[in-house]
Protein backbone atom coordinates (compact mmCIF):
# COMPACT_ATOMS: atom_id res chain seq x y z
CA UNK A 1 0.00 0.00 0.00
CA UNK A 2 2.88 2.39 1.10
CA UNK A 3 3.97 1.42 -2.53
CA UNK A 4 0.91 2.46 -4.27
CA UNK A 5 0.37 5.56 -2.61
CA UNK A 6 3.77 6.85 -3.24
CA UNK A 7 2.85 5.67 -7.14
CA UNK A 8 0.03 8.01 -6.85
CA UNK A 9 1.85 11.37 -5.26
CA UNK A 10 4.04 10.74 -8.18
CA UNK A 11 1.32 10.79 -11.01
CA UNK A 12 -0.33 13.97 -9.11
CA UNK A 13 2.86 15.76 -8.59
CA UNK A 14 3.13 15.04 -12.27
CA UNK A 15 -0.33 16.02 -13.39
CA UNK A 16 0.06 20.32 -13.59
CA UNK A 17 3.14 19.45 -15.49
CA UNK A 18 1.24 17.47 -18.01
CA UNK A 19 -1.26 19.61 -18.43
CA UNK A 20 0.82 23.19 -18.91
CA UNK A 21 3.33 21.11 -21.37
CA UNK A 22 0.73 18.92 -23.65
CA UNK A 23 1.01 20.00 -27.16
CA UNK A 24 4.20 21.95 -26.55
CA UNK A 25 7.74 21.07 -28.06
CA UNK A 26 10.57 19.71 -26.40
CA UNK A 27 13.82 19.16 -28.01
CA UNK A 28 15.84 16.52 -26.32
CA UNK A 29 19.99 16.25 -27.31
CA UNK A 30 21.51 13.18 -26.37
CA UNK A 31 24.98 13.23 -26.39
CA UNK A 32 27.11 10.35 -27.50
CA UNK A 33 28.87 9.99 -24.45
CA UNK A 34 24.91 9.37 -23.13
CA UNK A 35 24.65 6.35 -25.30
CA UNK A 36 24.13 2.95 -24.05
CA UNK A 37 21.46 0.07 -24.54
CA UNK A 38 19.66 0.08 -21.33
CA UNK A 39 19.84 3.78 -21.08
CA UNK A 40 18.50 4.05 -24.90
CA UNK A 41 15.67 1.79 -23.35
CA UNK A 42 14.85 3.90 -20.48
CA UNK A 43 15.18 7.33 -22.89
CA UNK A 44 12.66 5.41 -25.56
CA UNK A 45 9.75 5.04 -22.61
CA UNK A 46 9.86 8.02 -21.65
CA UNK A 47 9.82 9.81 -25.04
CA UNK A 48 6.45 7.25 -25.74
CA UNK A 49 4.97 8.70 -22.25
CA UNK A 50 5.70 12.42 -23.15
CA UNK A 51 4.22 11.61 -26.34
CA UNK A 52 1.33 9.82 -25.00
CA UNK A 53 0.54 12.59 -22.35
CA UNK A 54 0.67 15.06 -25.45
CA UNK A 55 4.30 16.61 -25.92
CA UNK A 56 5.85 17.12 -29.12
CA UNK A 57 9.20 15.69 -28.87
CA UNK A 58 12.44 15.79 -30.97
CA UNK A 59 14.73 13.65 -30.39
CA UNK A 60 18.08 14.92 -31.62
CA UNK A 61 21.62 12.82 -31.43
CA UNK A 62 25.61 13.07 -31.17
CA UNK A 63 27.74 10.82 -31.78
CA UNK A 64 31.58 11.57 -31.31
CA UNK A 65 32.85 8.72 -28.99
CA UNK A 66 31.44 6.35 -31.57
CA UNK A 67 32.91 8.41 -34.71
CA UNK A 68 36.47 8.41 -33.04
CA UNK A 69 35.84 4.46 -32.48
CA UNK A 70 35.14 3.81 -36.27
CA UNK A 71 38.00 5.93 -37.62
CA UNK A 72 40.64 4.28 -35.39
CA UNK A 73 39.32 0.94 -36.23
CA UNK A 74 39.53 2.01 -39.77
CA UNK A 75 42.89 3.10 -39.10
CA UNK A 76 42.18 6.95 -39.30
CA UNK A 77 43.30 9.48 -36.13
CA UNK A 78 40.32 11.38 -35.00
CA UNK A 79 41.88 15.84 -34.75
CA UNK A 80 40.19 18.43 -33.02
CA UNK A 81 40.46 22.02 -33.38
CA UNK A 82 39.49 24.30 -30.16
CA UNK A 83 36.68 21.50 -29.43
CA UNK A 84 35.70 20.55 -32.92
CA UNK A 85 36.55 17.95 -35.12
CA UNK A 86 38.22 18.23 -37.94
CA UNK A 87 35.94 16.96 -41.08
CA UNK A 88 37.91 16.40 -44.02
CA UNK A 89 36.00 14.46 -46.96
CA UNK A 90 37.32 11.07 -45.24
CA UNK A 91 36.16 12.51 -41.85
CA UNK A 92 32.82 12.72 -43.08
CA UNK A 93 32.40 9.80 -44.92
CA UNK A 94 32.82 7.74 -41.53
CA UNK A 95 30.47 10.55 -39.46
CA UNK A 96 27.87 10.52 -42.00
CA UNK A 97 27.96 6.07 -41.79
CA UNK A 98 27.97 6.26 -37.83
CA UNK A 99 25.47 8.82 -37.02
CA UNK A 100 22.89 8.37 -39.47
CA UNK A 101 23.39 4.68 -40.56
CA UNK A 102 24.31 3.13 -37.16
CA UNK A 103 23.35 5.55 -34.42
CA UNK A 104 19.87 7.27 -36.04
CA UNK A 105 18.90 3.81 -36.98
CA UNK A 106 19.63 2.10 -33.41
CA UNK A 107 17.68 4.77 -31.74
CA UNK A 108 14.45 4.46 -34.11
CA UNK A 109 14.65 0.92 -33.92
CA UNK A 110 14.68 0.94 -29.66
CA UNK A 111 12.08 3.60 -29.34
CA UNK A 112 9.91 1.41 -32.09
CA UNK A 113 10.65 -1.40 -30.25
CA UNK A 114 9.16 -0.02 -27.03
CA UNK A 115 6.00 1.62 -28.97
CA UNK A 116 3.08 -0.46 -27.44
CA UNK A 117 1.04 -0.12 -30.85
CA UNK A 118 3.24 1.12 -34.37
CA UNK A 119 5.87 1.94 -34.86
CA UNK A 120 6.29 6.20 -34.23
CA UNK A 121 9.97 7.09 -34.38
CA UNK A 122 11.31 8.16 -37.79
CA UNK A 123 14.66 8.50 -38.31
CA UNK A 124 15.65 12.49 -40.25
CA UNK A 125 19.01 13.68 -41.66
CA UNK A 126 19.72 17.33 -41.13
CA UNK A 127 19.92 16.43 -44.71
CA UNK A 128 16.55 15.42 -45.73
CA UNK A 129 14.08 17.61 -47.16
CA UNK A 130 16.35 20.47 -46.25
CA UNK A 131 15.90 19.98 -42.37
CA UNK A 132 19.43 21.72 -41.83
CA UNK A 133 21.23 24.42 -43.88
CA UNK A 134 24.84 25.21 -43.19
CA UNK A 135 27.54 27.73 -44.21
CA UNK A 136 30.96 26.59 -43.79
CA UNK A 137 32.60 27.35 -40.09
CA UNK A 138 36.52 27.93 -41.39
CA UNK A 139 38.67 26.37 -44.02
CA UNK A 140 40.84 24.77 -41.35
CA UNK A 141 38.00 22.79 -40.01
CA UNK A 142 36.96 21.23 -43.53
CA UNK A 143 33.75 20.27 -43.37
CA UNK A 144 32.28 21.64 -40.39
CA UNK A 145 29.34 23.59 -40.93
CA UNK A 146 27.03 26.37 -38.80
CA UNK A 147 23.51 26.04 -39.06
CA UNK A 148 22.26 29.02 -40.86
CA UNK A 149 18.55 27.92 -41.57
CA UNK A 150 16.09 25.10 -40.09
CA UNK A 151 13.44 24.17 -41.93
CA UNK A 152 10.95 23.57 -39.03
CA UNK A 153 8.01 22.62 -40.64
CA UNK A 154 9.41 19.01 -42.03
CA UNK A 155 9.48 18.23 -37.89
CA UNK A 156 6.36 20.11 -37.76
CA UNK A 157 4.66 17.79 -40.15
CA UNK A 158 5.81 14.76 -39.15
CA UNK A 159 4.76 15.77 -35.34
CA UNK A 160 1.53 16.38 -36.55
CA UNK A 161 1.38 12.69 -37.90
CA UNK A 162 1.81 11.21 -34.39
CA UNK A 163 5.61 10.59 -35.61
CA UNK A 164 8.48 11.29 -33.26
CA UNK A 165 11.42 12.83 -35.22
CA UNK A 166 15.09 11.41 -34.31
CA UNK A 167 17.20 13.66 -35.85
CA UNK A 168 21.41 13.21 -37.25
CA UNK A 169 23.17 15.98 -37.29
CA UNK A 170 24.55 16.45 -40.90
CA UNK A 171 23.16 19.35 -42.78
CA UNK A 172 23.98 20.56 -46.27
CA UNK A 173 24.65 24.17 -47.80
CA UNK A 174 22.93 25.81 -50.53
CA UNK A 175 24.70 23.36 -53.05
CA UNK A 176 24.09 20.23 -51.47
CA UNK A 177 27.12 19.50 -49.93
CA UNK A 178 26.91 17.88 -46.48
CA UNK A 179 28.49 19.16 -43.35
CA UNK A 180 29.31 17.87 -40.13
CA UNK A 181 27.67 19.88 -37.41
CA UNK A 182 27.88 20.47 -33.67
CA UNK A 183 25.18 18.77 -31.90
CA UNK A 184 24.82 20.80 -29.16
CA UNK A 185 24.47 23.81 -31.35
CA UNK A 186 22.37 21.71 -34.15
CA UNK A 187 19.61 20.94 -31.04
CA UNK A 188 19.59 24.47 -30.21
CA UNK A 189 18.72 25.95 -33.66
CA UNK A 190 15.80 23.62 -33.68
CA UNK A 191 14.28 24.35 -30.44
CA UNK A 192 14.70 28.22 -31.60
CA UNK A 193 12.83 27.39 -35.00
CA UNK A 194 10.23 25.55 -33.54
CA UNK A 195 9.86 27.65 -30.59
CA UNK A 196 10.15 24.77 -28.28
CA UNK A 197 8.76 25.19 -24.35
CA UNK A 198 12.22 23.23 -23.43
CA UNK A 199 15.67 22.14 -24.49
CA UNK A 200 17.27 19.11 -22.47
CA UNK A 201 20.72 18.15 -22.86
CA UNK A 202 21.43 14.65 -21.74
CA UNK A 203 24.99 14.05 -20.98
CA UNK A 204 27.59 12.31 -18.71
CA UNK A 205 27.29 14.53 -15.83
CA UNK A 206 24.63 15.38 -13.48
CA UNK A 207 24.38 18.79 -14.48
CA UNK A 208 26.40 22.25 -13.74
CA UNK A 209 28.38 21.88 -10.97
CA UNK A 210 29.78 24.34 -8.39
CA UNK A 211 33.29 22.94 -8.43
CA UNK A 212 33.50 20.34 -11.31
CA UNK A 213 35.42 17.87 -9.13
CA UNK A 214 32.26 17.55 -7.00
CA UNK A 215 28.97 15.99 -8.23
CA UNK A 216 27.37 16.71 -5.37
CA UNK A 217 27.85 20.38 -5.68
CA UNK A 218 24.96 20.56 -8.47
CA UNK A 219 24.07 23.62 -9.24
CA UNK A 220 19.82 23.57 -9.94
CA UNK A 221 18.89 26.71 -11.13
CA UNK A 222 20.31 29.95 -12.47
CA UNK A 223 19.93 32.47 -15.30
CA UNK A 224 20.99 33.12 -18.65
CA UNK A 225 22.81 35.70 -17.79
CA UNK A 226 24.32 34.21 -14.85
CA UNK A 227 25.20 31.53 -17.08
CA UNK A 228 27.20 33.53 -19.57
CA UNK A 229 28.76 35.22 -16.42
CA UNK A 230 30.19 32.17 -15.38
CA UNK A 231 31.55 30.62 -18.99
CA UNK A 232 32.94 34.29 -19.20
CA UNK A 233 35.24 33.86 -16.25
CA UNK A 234 36.34 30.17 -17.17
CA UNK A 235 34.58 28.76 -13.94
CA UNK A 236 32.96 25.44 -16.01
CA UNK A 237 34.80 22.90 -17.46
CA UNK A 238 35.63 23.46 -21.13
CA UNK A 239 34.24 20.32 -22.20
CA UNK A 240 30.70 21.80 -20.64
CA UNK A 241 31.07 25.03 -22.39
CA UNK A 242 29.23 24.12 -25.63
CA UNK A 243 25.95 23.11 -24.08
CA UNK A 244 25.87 25.72 -21.23
CA UNK A 245 26.66 28.59 -24.39
CA UNK A 246 23.79 26.52 -26.38
CA UNK A 247 21.43 26.81 -23.43
CA UNK A 248 21.83 30.47 -22.87
CA UNK A 249 21.33 31.14 -26.46
CA UNK A 250 18.23 29.48 -26.76
CA UNK A 251 16.41 31.00 -24.12
CA UNK A 252 17.61 34.52 -24.62
CA UNK A 253 16.04 33.62 -27.90
CA UNK A 254 12.75 32.50 -26.69
CA UNK A 255 13.14 29.21 -25.75
CA UNK A 256 11.44 28.66 -22.43
CA UNK A 257 13.76 26.76 -20.46
CA UNK A 258 17.17 24.69 -20.90
CA UNK A 259 18.02 21.72 -18.89
CA UNK A 260 21.06 20.12 -18.64
CA UNK A 261 20.24 16.68 -16.87
CA UNK A 262 22.51 13.61 -16.12
CA UNK A 263 21.86 10.96 -18.95
CA UNK A 264 23.26 8.35 -16.86
CA UNK A 265 20.24 8.04 -14.84
CA UNK A 266 17.45 5.91 -15.79
CA UNK A 267 14.00 7.91 -16.49
CA UNK A 268 16.02 11.42 -16.09
CA UNK A 269 14.02 12.84 -18.33
CA UNK A 270 10.91 12.18 -17.00
CA UNK A 271 12.06 12.97 -13.27
CA UNK A 272 13.35 16.62 -14.84
CA UNK A 273 10.28 17.28 -16.71
CA UNK A 274 7.24 16.07 -14.51
CA UNK A 275 8.31 16.35 -10.76
CA UNK A 276 8.65 19.37 -8.72
CA UNK A 277 12.42 18.28 -7.52
CA UNK A 278 14.25 17.80 -10.77
CA UNK A 279 17.56 16.42 -11.70
CA UNK A 280 19.43 18.75 -13.55
CA UNK A 281 20.29 22.20 -13.91
CA UNK A 282 17.34 24.51 -15.04
CA UNK A 283 18.28 27.50 -17.05
CA UNK A 284 15.64 30.42 -17.55
CA UNK A 285 16.14 34.11 -19.21
CA UNK A 286 14.56 35.71 -16.12
CA UNK A 287 14.58 34.85 -12.66
CA UNK A 288 11.00 34.05 -11.74
CA UNK A 289 10.83 30.80 -10.14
Amino acid sequence: MIDATHTANVLVQALPYIQRFAGRSVVVKLGGAALDAELDRALAQDVLLLRSVGMRVVLVHGGGPQVDVMMRRLGMKPEFRDGLRVTTAETLEVVRMVLVGKINRDLVGTINREAAEEPVAVGVSGEDGGLLTVTPRESSLGFVGDVSMVRASVLERLLDEGLTPVVSTIGADTGGQPYNINADEAARAIAVAMAAEKIVYLTAAPGLLEDPADEASLIHRLTSTELFERIEHDSVSKGMIPKLRACAEAVDAGVGTAHIIDGRVHHALLIELLTDEGIGTMIRREKNW
